[in-house]
C-alpha cells in the first residue's frame, strides 16, 4: 500500500468519526488557520521569496490578506450558510417541511498551483473546512519552498488527521488520483485538468477546475488611456505576469496603439524603476523550463518595450509587443509571463468577433467610458468573469463567484460559493401521516377529475417569504376549504372507510 493510499484511508477514517459535522469544530479549525496565516507571515514570505521573488509587502497583498478576509467571512456566516434553507412550496406540500440541508461531501482533494501557492491552495481549503469536509492538501511541487513550509507548519495548527499535507511531484499526484475522493479541486492548466478529469471519472468524483486561458483586454479609443494603461500595467506584470486572470493581450484601434505602448512603458518605469531586475517588487519566472517557454513565444513578434532577460536569474523584463498578428506564436497559448501583445482591430464589432472565435477566457477586460459598449460586450461574449475599467479586482470580491467556462474551467468558488461548491445541497421533504384525502388524487385509478385537482395543487407555487400574515391566513383558509371540497367530492365516489 502506497503512502498516498494510507494517507487517504486515514483521512476517511477520521471523517467517519463525524467530528467535522459540528459547527464549533469547523469554526475552531478556521480560527486556527487564521492564526497560522498571521503568526507565520515571515516563513510564508521567505518561501515565496525563494520560489517567485515576491517582496515582503507584496506577499500579504497578493497571498494572505484575501485569506484572512475569507476566513473571517466564513466564521461570521457559517451558521447561516449551514442552516436549512426554506424553499417555495406548492399547494400539495403546503403543510410539509420542505427545505435544503447543506451537508459535507466527505473527503476533498485540493491540488494547488505554484503561481499564488497560498491564495489558490488555502482558499479552497477554507471552503472545505467550512462545509464540514476532510481534505487532503497537495501543494504544487514547482513552488518547492512554499510546499515545504505548508508541509511543516500547517499540521501544527490544523487537525492533522483531517487535513494532512502531502507533498511530492508527478508520481505522488498520480498515486493520489488513483484514490477515491468525494470532490477534487484543482487549480492549474488545461492539460493536467484533463488527466484529473479522467482519473476522477473512474470513481464518478465531481471536480472543480480553476484553469486559465488568454484573457482579452479591449481598450476603447475614447477612454482615459492614462488611467486605463496604468491599471493594465499593474494587472499584467504583477507576479511577473504569472497570474491566471492577467490581461493576456490587448485589442485596440490602430490610431491609439502608439499611445497605449508609451503609457504602458511609462508605468513600467514608475512601478519597477529603470531596471526592473533590481526592483524588489518585480518577480521572477518560477523556473528555467518556464523561462524558456515564455522566451520562445517572442519568435516572430516585434518588441516595442523591454525584452531584456537573464536565464540564470529567471528574469524577463516587462515586455510589450506591437503589431502582433493573430497567428503569431505568442497568440497560440496562454502566455503566463510578462509579455503583452498588442493587436489592432478596427472596431468593437471586430474585437467581439475576434474574442468569440477563440476559446472562452477566464476573464474579459473592457476599458471604455461608454456604458452601452461595456454592456454590449458583456452581452455578446462569454468568459469566466468580466471587469470593466480595471484588472484582477473581481478576484477580491467574495460575493462574486470566481471560476471559468468552457476551456477556462468549471465550478466556482469564493465566499459562500466555495461552501456550496463543496457541500451536498440535500433536498428534504418531511410529511405527516395525515390528510390522506389530498393524496387520493395521485393514487390509481387515474381519472380526469383527479388530474384536474393535481394540476391545481401542483402548479400553484407558494412563496411564504413574500406573504404577509393576513395573506398567509387567507391562503390557508382557501387551502383547507379546497381540501374539504376534495373530500366532499371524493365521498361521492368512494366508501367512507376508504377515505380514512
Amino acid at each position: 500500500m502506497s503512502r498516498e493510499q494510507k494517507a487517504v484511508e486515514h483521512v476517511r477514517k477520521a471523517f467517519l468519526t463525524g467530528r467535522t459535522k459540528s459547527l464549533e469544530y469547523r469554526i475552531t479549525q478556521l480560527k486556527n488557520l487564521l492564526r497560522f496565516v498571521k503568526e507565520r507571515q515571515k516563513a510564508i514570505a521567505e518561501g515565496l521569496k525563494k520560489d517567485l521573488s515576491k517582496s515582503e509587502y507584496g506577499t500579504p497583498l497578493y497571498e494572505t490578506i484575501g485569506l484572512e478576509s475569507e476566513i473571517n467571512l466564513a466564521v461570521s456566516k457559517l451558521k447561516e450558510w449551514a442552516a436549512p434553507r426554506p424553499v417555495t412550496k406548492n399547494l400539495l406540500t403546503i403543510s410539509d417541511q420542505v427545505y435544503i440541508k447543506p451537508e459535507p461531501l466527505g473527503v476533498v482533494l485540493v491540488i494547488g498551483a505554484w503561481n499564488y501557492p497560498w491564495a489558490v491552495t488555502i482558499q479552497p481549503l477554507i471552503g472545505a473546512i467550512a462545509a464540514g469536509n476532510a481534505a487532503v492538501v497537495k501543494p504544487s511541487e514547482v513552488s518547492a519552498h512554499t510546499a515545504k513550509v505548508m508541509e511543516d507548519l500547517l499540521p501544527l495548527y490544523l487537525d492533522k488527521e483531517m487535513y494532512p499535507v502531502i507533498t511530492g511531484g508527478v508520481t505522488e499526484t498520480q498515486e493520489l488520483l488513483k484514490q477515491r475522493f468525494d470532490h477534487i479541486f484543482y487549480t492549474g492548466n488545461g492539460t493536467v485538468a484533463k488527466i484529473i478529469m479522467e482519473a476522477a471519472a473512474k470513481h464518478l468524483t465531481p471536480v472543480t477546475l480553476e484553469l486559465g486561458g488568454k484573457s482579452p483586454c479591449y481598450i476603447d479609443k475614447n477612454c482615459d488611456l492614462a488611467v486605463a494603461c496604468r491599471r493594465i500595467t499593474w494587472g499584467k506584470y504583477s507576479n511577473c505576469g504569472q497570474t491566471c486572470i492577467a490581461p493576456d493581450y490587448i485589442l485596440c484601434d490602430p490610431s491609439i496603439q502608439d499611445r497605449v505602448i508609451e503609457e504602458i512603458k511609462k508605468n513600467i518605469k514608475d512601478f519597477y524603476t529603470e531596471n526592473p531586475q533590481k526592483c524588489l517588487d518585480y518577480g521572477r519566472i518560477i523556473n528555467q523550463r518556464h523561462f524558456k517557454r515564455v522566451m520562445a513565444m517572442l519568435e516572430g513578434s516585434t518588441i516595442a518595450v523591454g525584452g531584456e532577460n537573464d536565464v540564470s536569474d529567471c528574469y524577463i523584463a516587462p515586455t510589450v509587443l506591437r503589431d502582433v498578428k493573430p497567428d503569431a506564436k505568442v497568440m497560440q497559448d496562454e502566455i503566463f509571463g510578462p509579455l503583452l501583445p498588442v493587436l489592432t482591430v478596427g472596431s468593437a464589432d471586430e474585437a467581439i468577433k475576434f474574442i468569440n472565435e477563440r476559446e472562452k477566457p477566464l476573464a474579459l477586460y473592457i476599458f471604455s467610458s461608454d456604458n452601452k459598449l461595456i454592456k454590449r460586450m458583456i452581452a455578446e461574449t462569454s468568459s469566466g468573469g468580466v471587469v470593466a475599467n480595471d484588472c484582477l479586482m473581481h478576484f477580491s470580491v467574495s460575493s462574486l463567484p470566481f471560476g471559468g467556462v468552457g476551456n477556462s474551467g468549471m465550478g466556482r468558488y469564493h465566499g459562500k460559493f466555495t461552501f456550496d461548491q463543496l457541500s451536498h445541497l440535500r433536498g428534504c421533504l418531511i410529511k405527516q401521516l395525515k390528510m390522506e384525502a389530498v393524496n387520493k388524487m395521485r393514487y390509481p385509478p387515474h381519472t380526469a377529475d383527479k388530474l384536474g385537482w393535481a394540476r391545481f395543487f401542483i402548479l400553484k407555487q407558494v412563496d411564504f417569504g413574500s406573504l404577509g400574515r393576513m395573506a398567509l391566513l387567507a391562503l390557508l383558509a382557501v387551502f383547507f376549504a379546497v381540501i374539504l371540497q376534495v373530500i366532499d367530492h371524493q365521498t361521492h365516489h368512494y366508501s367512507a372507510d376508504f377515505l380514512v
